[in-house]
């Protein structure tokens, strides 16, 4: 990973670039009929939003929310959007597990949509009002994050 990522939103923007990549690799596993590439690229896929996910909360938005005050603004957002997220990651991971090809191109369909929303929300509003909002102690949240997306 890049060892030069100076704010929030290119730390967490990249990331989610990854995940896509990742996502990716299913979508070609699940057009050439190979389950078994499939259910690996799906647990990477799974463990790294997931990753994702933990780290925005447990990190990032505590202490945005601690700066701020803003405690029902836009992480409560992020955070029932990961919860709608994990659901689907469930249901698509299960779909896989019992081969059902029609099942999982239905799930995936909708975390795709639904993440790429997600993503671009967070990419172009709350990140940026991280970084502003942050910036003293924006060094030290990018190392944290960065070692807990990177495991």
């Amino acid at each position: 990973m890049d060892t030069k990522m100076d704010s929030i939103r290119e730390l967490l923007g990249n990331h989610h670039r990854q995940c896509d990549g990742l996502f990716a690799v299913i979508e070609q596993a699940m057009a050439a009929g190979n389950w078994e590439q499939a259910e690996e690229g799906f647990s990477r896929f799974k463990k790294a939003m997931n990753q994702h996910f933990d780290v925005e909360e447990s990190i990032l938005f505590p202490a945005f929310e601690a700066t701020t005050g803003m405690r029902m603004g836009p992480t409560v957002v992020m955070r029932n959007e990961h919860a709608q997220i994990r659901e689907l990651l469930e249901a698509a991971g299960a779909a896989i597990q019992c081969r059902d090809a029609d099942d999982y191109s239905g799930y995936a369909e909708t975390l795709h949509i639904m993440t790429q929303q997600h993503n671009m929300k967070e990419e172009n509003v709350l990140y940026p009002m991280c970084d502003e909002h942050l910036s003293p102690q924006s060094s030290g949240l990018v190392s944290r994050m960065r070692d807990g997306i990177s495991g």
